[in-house]
């Protein structure tokens, strides 16, 4: 269980918004753990709000300032996957704006969302303040696989990637800015976040994953907006792709010399701290490995 220590205060701050192309915007995650980057995008008649931040006073604040950011236009929410810090502000706008989500991520709401609550509100400190008053609500409209939603002379795509980072995982397109929110699928400078949490939740797929990173860099989008770090060009696609094949590779060399599970994840952690020495999120290295162990052939 973390300590209070670990955490900074994680916190959106609206003020730092930049644009990124006309009429959207990216509220950056300013590099504190456990805030995400979160989008605004508008079109002639309506706004849309990519993840909330974490908890309701988050989500008020990315709410006052995406209606006055709309000016009068219709506002409606998505969320890249249910984690705390992407969707847990979703009750602030109940009535406000429309939530939209793909089937798989609002099953994934309604099942796993109240153990994550549980287990973040144990991190203690300023994540249990953040998460106070959480009450977790259903998404107004649900769709298979695919949404294209028309904001007004913007058509902006909303499509869930099959199982990866998370079962629910969605990317959000903007085809005429060329910019890709991808959610948890691509972190900047960290290491790969998987939530492999045995025996609550399995659900990650270091394999699905990778496939996902092929499609998402045929895509060949201008900008990456990542769940977390520096927004930046198509090459982070690349390096995402890069590290979990070699974290797969590496893995399984070793699994296929019959060696333990504790070693192979010492072993392969060394590896990738020297291949990313700047990357954070050491922690997750450890994780991957598991998965990729349970899903050795």
């Amino acid at each position: 269980m973390a300590s209070e220590s670990l955490f900074r205060e994680p916190i959106v701050e609206p003020g730092n918004a930049r644009e990124l192309a006309p009429d959207l915007l990216v509220i950056p995650d300013r590099g504190v753990e456990l805030v995400p980057n979160i989008g605004i995008i508008g079109g002639s008649h309506s706004v849309l709000v990519v993840d909330t931040g974490m908890g309701p006073r988050n989500a008020e604040k990315v709410l006052a300032f995406a209606a006055e950011y709309a000016e009068g236009r219709r506002l409606y929410l998505t969320t890249t996957h249910f984690h705390p810090e992407h969707a847990f502000g979703a009750q602030v706008f109940a009535g406000v704006a429309t939530y939209l989500a793909n089937s798989a991520q609002a099953a994934d709401l309604a099942h796993k969302g109240p153990g994550y609550l549980e287990m973040f509100r144990g991190f203690g400190g300023p994540v249990e303040r953040e998460l106070e008053g959480v009450e977790l609500v259903a998404p107004d409209e649900i769709y298979p696989d695919a949404r294209d939603l028309d904001l007004g002379g913007r058509i902006v795509q909303l499509r869930a990637t099959g199982r990866a980072h998370s079962k629910g995982d969605q990317v959000v397109t903007v085809p005429d800015a060329g910019v890709l929110f991808a959610g948890d699928l691509v972190e900047a400078g960290q290491f790969s976040i998987f939530p492999w949490f045995p025996p609550h939740d399995t659900d990650v797929s270091g394999l699905r994953w990778i496939e996902v990173m092929h499609r998402l860099i045929d895509t060949a989008p201008a900008l990456v907006v990542p769940g977390h770090g520096e927004t930046s060009g198509p090459q982070v696609l690349t390096d995402v792709r890069d590290y979990l094949e070699l974290l797969r590779d590496e893995t399984w060399a070793r699994r296929d010399s019959a060696v333990g599970e504790e070693t192979i994840a010492a072993e392969v952690e060394a590896l990738m701290l020297e291949r990313h020495p700047d990357w954070t999120g050491q922690e997750w290295i450890e994780k991957g490995v598991a998965c990729l162990c349970a899903e050795h052939a």
